[in-house]
């Protein structure tokens, strides 16, 4: 890594070695590296490229998290060389939390069987357990919890699966990986930008995979601040965990948006080796995503190509 950190510092050409980034004490250690290197600030861009992180964040990384994905850690060192070796020419860098409660339908103690027990995590629940009984809300919220798995299942959702509790509001698993955090806030503070950071999830009603809608919301919320900031950038690069499940959704829910602008989905590119699936749906993944090529135009690109 040393070796690789130092071609990069030499392409670059910046003050700040890598390692001294991503390995700093603290993030106003980082500041104020970013700010020493006086690079043109990112409003002169006159090609504006946003990266779009999804969910980055410590219950999603391996050896670390409460609901890992295989291949996470790798994919934050990778994202990171590319932010670094990219500086001047990165625009602004965008960032969703996934944000929870501990009482939401997809955790444990939303639930209970005939017994009194609480479902273990990755169950699955379908609508037919619950009018069978089989499953219990506990909140007696029975009309509703039916109405959110038909929708499920009659639209071709996923199926509502019982998950770790994981990116609990305010805790460590909810926060971006630190060292991510670190490169993020080195290149805000280098460009002269603020980054954005977007929550999702914490309707308790529904899951939220994608970015941009819940998979069932009768109040039919969708979170315009994202497919403005699309609309504003040149180039949309996207990165994050986990493919299969939030990098998908979300990309699926911005093409089905930008379905009739190609002009748009022109602009959207994947940082292939910079996101992960969770184990099982790799095949089901790759396929989507080469449909996405075909039908729209996206892009797919690996971490160590350069940005012209």
């Amino acid at each position: 890594m040393h070796l690789i950190n130092q071609s990069l510092n030499d392409r670059m050409n910046l003050k700040t070695p890598y390692g001294q980034i991503v390995n700093a004490n603290n993030i106003a250690e980082v500041i104020v590296k970013g700010e020493r290197e006086n690079l043109p600030p990112a409003h002169q861009d006159c090609i504006k490229r946003l990266l779009l992180v999804i969910d980055m964040q410590n219950d999603f990384m391996e050896g670390l998290g409460t609901l890992p994905v295989l291949g996470s850690k790798g994919d934050v060192e990778r994202l990171n060389c590319w932010i670094y070796n990219h500086a001047n020419k990165l625009t602004h860098i965008l960032c969703s939390l996934d944000t929870h409660a501990a009482v939401q339908i997809f955790h444990p103690c939303w639930w209970k069987n005939r017994q009194g027990a609480q479902p273990s995590p990755f169950t699955i629940i379908t609508h037919d357990d619950v009018l069978n009984g089989n499953w219990i809300p506990v909140n007696n919220e029975l009309g509703r919890t039916l109405e959110y798995l038909s929708n499920l299942e009659t639209t071709g959702k996923k199926q509502l699966c019982i998950w770790p509790y994981h990116c609990l509001e305010g805790t460590f698993g909810a926060n971006l990986e630190s060292a991510f955090t670190r490169m993020l806030y080195f290149h805000a503070a280098a460009r002269h930008y603020t980054p954005t950071f977007i929550t999702k999830g914490l309707n308790p009603w529904t899951e939220m995979y994608g970015i941009i809608r819940a998979e069932y919301d009768p109040q039919g919320f969708v979170n315009s601040a994202i497919l403005d900031a699309m609309e504003q950038a040149d180039e949309v690069y996207i990165a994050g965990e986990a493919s299969s499940h939030c990098v998908l959704a979300s990309v699926e829910q911005i093409l089905a948006h930008f379905a009739h602008r190609p002009d748009v989905t022109n602009r959207i590119i994947l940082l292939e080796d910079c996101m992960s699936p969770v184990t099982g749906f790799e095949e089901t993944t790759n396929k989507a995503f080469a449909s996405m090529q075909e039908l729209y135009g996206v892009r797919m690109v690996i971490s160590t190509e350069t940005i012209p």
